[in-house]
This record gives C-alpha cells, structure tokens and sequence, in this order.
C-alpha cells in the first residue's frame, strides 16, 4: 500500500501535467470564450511526434545521451503541435468566430475526431511502448520513491509556469493577450492586431499542450492515438474547477485535481482493502467538479460577475 508522500507526490505530478494542458483551455477561452475540445489531441500528437523522434534517434544515434534525446524530441513536438494548432485556428475556428457559440463547440469536437483518426492512420491504432531514456535510478525520500521522470516532470512544469508567467504580465505579447481579453474592439482601435494575439495564444497553449504529452507519455511509458482524450476532458475540468479564463486557476485546478485523484484512489484502496482503487480515479475528477459548480459556479478563483440589467 502507498505511504501518503507517495500518494502527495504522484498527485503532484499528475496535477502539474493537468495543469499544463488546462492552461491551453483557460488561455483560449479567456480570449475569444472558445473550449477547444481539440485541445486534448494535441497533447496526443505531442506525445506521438516524440515517440516517433526519440525512436528514430535510437536507431541512428545510439549513443547521444537520453536527455538530449528527450529535449530534441520535446522541441520538434512542440513546433508540430504549435503548426497543427495554427492551423486548426484560421481553417477552422476563425471563419466561425462571429457565429453563435454552439458552431465552433461542434467544430472543436469535429476537430477532436480528425486528429484522433488522422493519428490513427499515420501512427496505426496500436498501443506503442514509451522509450525510456532517463534513468531508472529512483531517489527515496521519507519511505516514498519518486523516479528521475517524476523529477524531471515537476521541474519543466514549475519552469514552463514560471516562464508563461513572465510573459503574460511582463512582455508586450502579454499585455497585447490581456488587452485582448479584455476588450478585442477597444484593443484593435489601440493598434493591437486581435487576429495575431489570438494565433499566439493557441500556439503557446499547443507547446504547452505538447510538453504535457511528452511528460504524459514519458510517465506512463506508452502512447497511442485516443491517449489525449481523458487528460484533455481532465484538464478541461482542472480549468473548470479553478475558473476558466484565469491562469492561476488553471494551475490551482490541475494540481488539485491530481492530488484529490491521488489520494482518493490511495483513500478507496484502503478502505475496500484493496478491491477498488487505481482503476476508478476518473470518478473523481467529475464528483469535484459536480461540488464546485454547485458550491461555487465560477471556480475557486474565478470572479464572480454580477448580472446587468
């Protein structure tokens, strides 16, 4: 049975890949009010372009050390995966962007359906084995073991953070988002361009998207076509639970989200002795949310908005 660091740790972990992928979700919709359910996917095309990177490189380089291989492979997945979702913005959602809001909710899962089957037929719908090129020595802290990958993934996620961060508030790309956000027309009469700041906005959310799934992948040691689903539909409710649109949220979401699924799988393993655990933590991820909205409809850091009359 896992000691309660462990669980703490694995729930860290999971929570910061969550968080990741949800700030893709609260970034978006906090601009043009858009849940690209789409999202998800690109997580998956992330994690397979890696695969598929890491996998030729350990053919034709042997002996180039596993963190290089990793970082090439995180690099070229997350230009894919800002050139996939580039495009799936101006092909697809731009042209729908005036419309009423159901059309691009349709669109976004249509898009969910072509990447799924696009990879399906690109990468074959066979589950594949995640190379594993960083060591395999785990470090022991206080009778709980967290391996060099789980190191490695509370790292880039408190960097990735710390860095979308300072672009969001410091940077003139940031300010140009923000304003955006805020308000599009008043926006473009200052000289922002909102069709520009809404493309970055999806490319930094795809990077971000695709370094989750090389953690993703990277954690749990396989990757296959559908692999994006239930961490994007995860990290939806992550951005949900924090307040969709707000940053910290999204963040605050994702890691505690991993932590409640963490510790109610370890919880419900005790007490059923064993029976039930690990298998049913989706459950608690939509009993959370289910509590939140009702408790408190605009998230735990959301604003609340009054109603005009």
């Amino acid at each position: 049975m896992e000691t309660l660091l462990q669980q703490v740790i694995n729930g860290l972990v999971l929570g910061s890949m969550y968080a990741l992928v949800a700030l893709g979700y609260t970034m978006v919709y906090g601009i043009i009010g858009l849940i690209n359910f789409a999202h998800g996917d690109v997580l998956m095309v992330g994690a397979l372009t890696s695969w598929t990177i890491i996998v030729g490189m350990q053919e034709s380089s042997p002996n180039m050390p596993g963190w290089l291989m990793l970082i090439i492979a995180t690099l070229i997945a997350m230009v894919v995966a800002a050139t996939l979702n580039f495009t799936i913005e101006k092909l697809a959602y731009r042209p729908l962007r005036n419309s009423p809001r159901l059309a691009p909710l349709i669109t976004a899962i249509g898009m969910s359906i072509l990447l799924q089957t696009l990879a399906m037929i690109i990468w074959k719908p066979n589950p594949k084995s995640y190379p594993s090129v960083l060591s395999s020595e785990p470090f022991h802290i206080g009778g709980a073991v967290i391996s060099v990958t789980q190191v490695t993934i509370l790292a880039t996620t408190a960097i990735t953070l710390a860095v979308l961060m300072w672009l969001v508030n410091r940077t003139n790309l940031g300010r140009a988002m923000r304003a955006t956000a805020e308000n599009p027309r008043v926006a473009a009469l200052m000289g922002i361009k909102p069709d520009v700041v809404i493309s970055a906005t999806f490319i930094i959310g795809a990077m971000l998207a695709a370094i989750a799934g090389v953690m993703w992948a990277s954690n749990y040691g396989t990757v296959q076509h559908a692999m994006g689903f239930m961490p994007g539909l995860k990290a939806f409710v992550a951005a949900v639970m924090g307040g969709i649109g707000n940053l910290a949220g999204a963040v605050v979401g994702g890691i505690a989200l991993g932590l409640i699924e963490s510790l109610g799988a370890g919880y419900l393993g005790k007490l059923t002795g064993g029976v039930l655990g690990s298998q049913y933590t989706d459950i608690f991820a939509f009993i959370v949310l289910a509590i939140v909205l009702t408790l408190r409809p605009s998230g735990l850091l959301g604003e609340r908005v009054a109603d005009r009359a």
